[in-house]
């Protein structure tokens, strides 16, 4: 009966699948998947007179809902409990560490190298460079193949990579007129030129200047974006909710299961400790029916229920040259492989990094779709990765959009995020790449697969994609 079912489920329309992928995965096709991945013989992506860089491991504190217990903290506060975490769960002398590179999208101004005041906090030597990056929601990503090119170019040997962010308390300046009055004011050297300044101050002035939602280039929202990319792809609102829900669903089955290994508690500072994440909601398609468009009113079809909510969180990943590694009697997780990052058209085509990366990261890698056994794709709405998964399956849209001659194909759901994604587990913007690239090096140990690919999308149209090899076991 189960293998009926894994067939039929593979003929099923997008919406009935996405809905049944969660109930299918705990059948015994799963178990007969898993023992076909095992039975393969694959090469290493190693290559000659190219150093190996591996990841000896990944943690991250529990990713909150924003406004939640994280609320009266700094970014710093967060990054630290991350690194603090890695530094517990690893052993790893602080001294021994060469270079620590954080990502972040929001800065909070006091701590704009958020990378280098969580380093100071969590006692790694001030003789430690850090740095910090920043590159939407693929920034901890963009920390990670820093700390991998440093290596490769044989400028370190042990870097720890991360992001943070924290939601829950954004920069909000004054208007540009009063910061300009003020600034002006603090020059002033005589009391009728100061009364002189403040009597220019208008009403106006006082209006504060929120962090933008939208994107610079376009004034959209990725919001916006997502209901229009929805629509092109004619990807209907009970596919988006069906999705999300399968999100739900198999994240509370990872939780509850002790899967999301990668979790480190977090003694929140006048709180209780926080040891699991906290958006995990599984709901029913009658309840997330209900909601309204939270964008494109009143027929938009992408809703708070289908989309990453506002998250805080952080996390932090200890990657080395594999000699180093092995020298100091470390057994690594995973090899960081081949990456590629993308940019296309930042309005109709915001959200399709993963679409644009993944062929290009098989093609330097030397792979196919078929070889990957773990897919983990960044979720920011489910119709943004409907709309990835419909484009990357499409030949019209490889030859008319992509330069290429024929489709790359879609990750089959079975290897498809099957322990929740961000819809779920949540989206703190620069601390997301560290976890999905963890969560494949743990799911393809626990599933017995060789090669992972990792993929996200990312305000300016831009996205990355990274090869995950599994160390040998």
């Amino acid at each position: 009966m189960s293998s009926m079912l894994c067939s039929a489920l593979r003929n099923l329309p997008v919406s009935s699948a996405w809905a049944a992928g969660a109930f299918a995965r705990s059948l015994s096709c799963s178990s007969q998947f898993q023992a076909a991945v095992q039975a393969k013989t694959k090469k290493t992506l190693g290559k000659t007179g190219v150093k190996n860089v591996v990841v000896v491991e990944g943690v991250r504190i529990p990713f909150l809902q924003s406004g939640t217990s994280y609320a009266d903290l700094m970014p710093h506060d967060l990054a630290r409990a991350a690194l603090q975490g890695l530094l517990t769960r690893t052993s790893v002398p602080r001294d021994v560490v060469d270079y620590i590179v954080y990502g972040t999208v929001i800065q909070e101004v006091k701590t704009s190298n958020v990378a280098r005041e969580a380093a100071l906090g969590a006692g790694f030597s001030d003789k430690t460079p850090a740095h910090t990056v920043t590159m939407a929601c693929i920034s901890s990503n963009q920390a990670m193949t820093t700390g991998v090119g440093m290596i490769a170019a044989g400028q370190c040997d042990v870097v720890v990579a991360g992001g943070v962010e924290l939601m829950s308390d954004v920069p909000i300046r004054h208007s540009r007129k009063m910061r300009k009055t003020m600034l002006t004011l603090n020059r002033a050297k005589t009391l009728g030129q100061k009364l002189s300044l403040i009597s220019k101050i208008r009403p106006d002035y006082f209006a504060p200047e929120l962090p933008a939602v939208a994107e610079f280039s376009t004034s959209e929202t990725m919001g916006h974006s997502a209901d229009r990319l929805a629509a092109a792809f004619g990807i209907s609102r009970l596919e988006q909710d069906e999705y999300a829900l399968r999100s739900h669903t198999l994240a509370k089955k990872a939780q509850d299961e002790g899967l999301l290994q990668d979790v480190v508690p977090f003694k929140v500072p006048g709180k209780d400790t926080v040891t699991k994440d906290n958006g995990i909601r599984p709901s029913s398609m009658e309840q997330m029916g209900k909601l309204k468009p939270a964008f494109v009113k009143p027929y938009g079809t992408v809703t708070a229920a289908n989309s990453s909510f506002l998250t805080d969180g952080a996390s932090a990943i200890l990657i080395m040259s594999e000699e180093k590694a092995l020298a100091m009697g470390y057994k690594p997780k995973a090899y960081l492989r081949d990456f590629v990052y993308v940019s296309q058209d930042p309005k109709d085509q915001l959200l399709l990094g993963p679409t644009y990366a993944t062929p290009k990261v098989l093609e330097k890698a030397g792979l196919t779709l078929g070889d990957i056994d773990v897919f983990e794709f960044h979720e920011a709405f489910a119709g943004q990765i409907l709309a990835n998964l419909k484009a990357m399956d499409s030949d019209w849209f490889a030859q008319n959009y992509m330069g290429r001659k024929s489709k790359v194909g879609a990750p089959p759901l079975d290897k498809f995020n099957t322990w929740g994604g961000s819809l779920s587990l949540g989206h703190p913007f620069g601390a997301t790449g560290c976890r999905l690239v963890i969560t494949a090096a743990h799911r393809l140990k626990k599933e017995g697969g060789q090669y992972g690919l990792v993929a996200a999308c990312a305000a300016g149209g831009q996205g990355h994609a990274m090869i995950v090899e599994l160390y040998p076991q």
